[in-house]
């Protein structure tokens, strides 16, 4: 099997290998870039494993004129930067010790040792520089090529070296998984019997997670394993993702953007679990806040904008198990496009101070309760 995408023979990344190999050092790609290629799906992040220390990538990152920059030398990853496009190398390792959020490992030359560190099998394939894959433990490819995520031997003793790797499970199942099959089995028992390491998990790697979970496109059944297995009530506390099928449904129909907060609000619960950023808070309270109230879907496109309004009117729907309809997405773009003919100068100086804000009030809503057909003319008067 190989590799024969563009990006693994562009020569700014081929003079990141030849500096690794032309030493006497070995030089693999791994995990994502691999897999995606494998899948026929977009590679973004190239990450490479080798047999060369840290200390020797940047010496000869640096011989060849690359830029070397130690991101995360503690942990043997050094970045790489040709032609502007940056290459993680990470020296092969094995565990030595673990907690449940980190590990202490030591330097390997063998790439068996690297793959079995690992989480997924689909994530334990490497391709040389010319494209050959390599499946050092001869599950990855059968795997991947049945959509199976699996963890690595003992799916319990991968848990335990990293409890993260429970909500990973999900989301890879998410993007990765066979979406007409369940998950595999024997990594749901163990998640279940391992729920308590989650709450060693910090809320940044949580809410990390999970928006890359529900930005994937069908993320309905991955989140449905995470409520029987217990972890969905652990990380979202009163979550619940029934209405969660039919949002995405609707979502297809109408060609809506995957959007995570969409999906966080229609799961509900207390998102204090999950480390937002401002913006994300404010849009997941405007997005509750439409679905709570009762304005029709023309008032939601001119108050909340026509992207805003199409998600709450999707919402509604889908906690109502209702569909959404072509006319009232039009009318909520049509609210969208409509503005307030009249201006505070317009009526001044018969208004004035608070007096002046009412009146702007009070004709804005006899503006929008006539379905925005009055004139600024007919409005003054």
């Amino acid at each position: 099997m190989k590799i024969t995408d563009a990006w693994i023979a562009r020569p700014e990344t081929q003079a990141v290998c030849r500096a690794l190999t032309e030493a006497g050092y070995q030089a693999y790609f791994v995990g994502g870039c691999v897999r995606n290629a494998l899948l026929r799906t977009p590679v973004s992040d190239l990450d490479l494993a080798t047999d060369a220390i840290p200390e020797m990538v940047i010496e000869l990152a640096e011989k060849a004129g690359l830029r070397a920059v130690p991101t995360g030398i503690d942990h043997g990853t050094i970045t790489v930067v040709s032609g502007h496009i940056p290459h993680e190398i990470t020296t092969f390792r094995h565990d030595v010790e673990t907690d449940g959020r980190r590990a202490v490992v030591a330097y390997s030359k063998h790439m068996i040792d690297d793959a079995k560190r690992r989480d997924f099998t689909m994530n334990a394939l490497y391709a040389d520089p010319q494209g050959e894959v390599y499946d050092p433990l001869e599950q990855g490819i059968d795997d991947l090529s049945a959509r199976r995520v699996r963890f690595i031997e003992d799916p319990e003793l991968r848990i335990r070296e990293d409890y993260l790797r429970i909500l990973r499970f999900f989301r890879f199942h998410a993007w990765y998984g066979d979406p007409f099959g369940g998950p595999d089995p024997e990594a749901l028992a163990a998640i279940a019997e391992n729920l308590d390491g989650i709450e060693a998990l910090s809320r940044e790697r949580i809410g990390a997670e999970m928006r890359k979970l529900l930005a994937a496109p069908e993320p309905a059944a991955s989140v449905a394993s995470m409520r029987m297995t217990g972890v969905l009530a652990r990380v979202l506390k009163g979550g619940d993702d029934r209405a969660l099928p039919l949002l995405v449904s609707i979502e297809q129909h109408f060609h809506l953007a995957t959007d995570p907060m969409r999906r966080l609000a229609c799961l509900g619960g207390d998102g204090h679990g999950l480390r937002l950023s401002n913006d994300e808070k404010r849009r997941l309270a405007l997005l509750r806040e439409g679905m709570a109230s009762s304005e029709a879907a023309g008032v939601l496109g001119y108050r909340y904008g026509a992207t805003n309004a199409v998600s709450i009117l999707s919402l509604r729907a889908a906690m109502l198990e209702q569909h959404l309809t072509e006319g009232d997405v039009a009318t909520a773009k049509y609210g969208a496009d409509q503005e307030f003919p009249v201006k505070a100068a317009d009526l001044m100086p018969g208004f004035q101070g608070p007096a002046l804000g009412a009146r702007l009030k009070e004709l804005e809503a006899h503006w929008i309760a006539t379905g925005f057909t009055l004139s600024k003319a007919q409005l003054l008067r």
